[in-house]
C-alpha cells in the first residue's frame, strides 16, 4: 500500500509514519508537511530508503494535495491547527485550514482514486457535557473554533464518501499526551510535566473539576495506522478514540503528575473561555480489535525519564 500523511511531521505524525515504514503491508508513505507547527526533525531515520518521501506543502493549496495524492491507496489527514483554547483569536485561520483544508483534502482523494480515508476528529467537539459516558450517538457541541472545524468536517467526510464511494472514518481522538519525536508541549499533561520537573506551579484554569479523556500518542497513531490499512474492522463513521480508563478531571493529572515527578503547587485560575468537558464511552471502539497500551501514570514516567536522560 501508499498512504498519505497530512501533517506528517506532526505530533502524532512523527510517530504515525515510522509505524507504517516499518509495517509489511506499507511499501511507501508520503508525507505531506508545511513545517507551520512542525519540524523536519519528526523525519530523523525515516529516509534512509525510499519508502517515506517527503512533500512541502499546504493543505490549502488543492494543488499541493493533489499532487501529494496521486498513487495513494489511503490518507490519513492529521493536517490542522491544533491547540482549542487559542484557535478563539485564530478563527478564520483555524476554519481556512482545518475545514476548507479538509475539503481540498476529501476531493484530492476522490479525483484521484483513493479508496480510504482516515478523518483526525476529536472528542473536543463534546464541549461542556452534563452527562458522563459519552457515547457516539451524543449530539456534539463545540465551543470552540477548532471543535467546530472537526466536527463540520465529518460531515464534509460523510459527503465525499457518498460521492466518490471511497471508504472513510473519523477518529475522535481523546487528548493526546507522552513522548514523541514531534512531541507538543501545549497539551495539559506534557506541559504539567514540564514545570513540575522545572520547579514550577501547575496552572489550572477554572475549579480542575472538567473531564477529559486522555490517550498516549503512540496509542492514536497505532489507532490511525490500524484504521488507515483494515478499514473493514472500522466499518462506523465515527469512533472516539481513547479507553474508559483513561477518563481524568484536570485536578486528577496534576496530582498523577506531582506523585510521579516531583510535588508541586496547582494555582487555580478563572478562565475567560471555561474549557470543554467531557467523560467519554469508548466501547464502539473495542469492536475494531483495537485497544490501548499506555497509561496515564507510565505515559507521566516515560516523559520524565526522557527528560531526565
Amino acid at each position: 500500500m501508499h498512504v498519505l500523511v497530512t501533517g506528517g511531521c506532526g505530533y502524532i505524525g512523527s510517530v504515525l509514519v515510522p509505524l507504517l515504514r516499518d509495517d509489511d503491508r506499507v511499501d511507501r508513505v508520503t508525507v505531506l508537511d508545511d513545517f507551520s507547527a512542525s519540524s523536519p526533525r519528526a523525519l530523523f531515520g525515516q529516509l534512509g530508503d525510499d519508502t517515506v518521501r517527503f512533500r512541502r506543502g499546504d493543505v490549502r493549496q488543492y494543488g499541493d494535495v493533489e499532487s501529494a495524492a496521486r498513487g495513494a491507496d489511503a490518507v490519513v489527514h492529521l493536517a490542522a491547527i491544533t491547540g482549542a483554547a487559542s484557535t478563539h483569536d485564530r478563527r478564520e485561520e483555524t476554519f481556512e485550514t482545518n475545514y476548507e483544508g479538509t475539503r481540498n483534502v476529501l476531493n484530492a482523494a476522490g479525483k484521484v482514486g483513493v479508496d480510504n480515508v482516515v478523518l483526525a476528529s476529536s472528542c473536543n467537539i463534546y464541549g461542556r457535557a452534563p452527562t458522563t459516558d459519552i457515547d457516539e450517538s451524543v449530539e456534539p457541541d463545540p465551543i470552540n473554533p477548532y471543535a467546530e472545524t472537526k466536527y463540520e468536517s465529518e460531515s464534509l467526510l460523510r459527503e465525499a464518501r457518498e460521492e466518490f464511494g471511497f471508504d472513510g472514518v473519523a477518529l475522535r481522538m481523546a487528548t493526546n499526551y507522552g513522548n514523541a519525536p514531534g512531541v507538543r508541549f501545549n497539551l495539559v499533561v506534557n506541559h504539567f510535566v514540564f514545570r513540575a520537573l522545572t520547579g514550577r506551579a501547575l496552572t489550572v484554569y477554572g475549579d480542575g473539576s472538567n473531564w477529559r479523556p486522555f490517550v498516549h500518542v503512540r496509542d492514536a497513531a497505532r489507532a490511525y495506522k490500524h484504521a488507515a490499512l483494515a478499514p473493514d474492522d472500522w466499518d462506523r463513521e465515527v469512533y472516539n478514540v481513547g479507553s474508559n480508563d483513561g477518563n481524568y478531571r484536570v485536578a486528577e493529572i496534576a496530582e498523577v503528575v506531582s506523585e510521579e515527578v516531583a510535588p508541586v503547587d496547582v494555582t487555580y485560575l478563572e478562565d475567560e473561555h471555561p474549557g470543554p468537558s467531557y467523560h467519554v464511552n469508548f466501547d464502539r471502539l473495542a469492536r475494531t480489535g483495537f485497544g490501548t497500551e499506555w497509561t496515564l501514570r507510565e505515559g507521566v514516567r516515560d516523559l520524565r525519564d526522557a527528560f531526565r536522560g
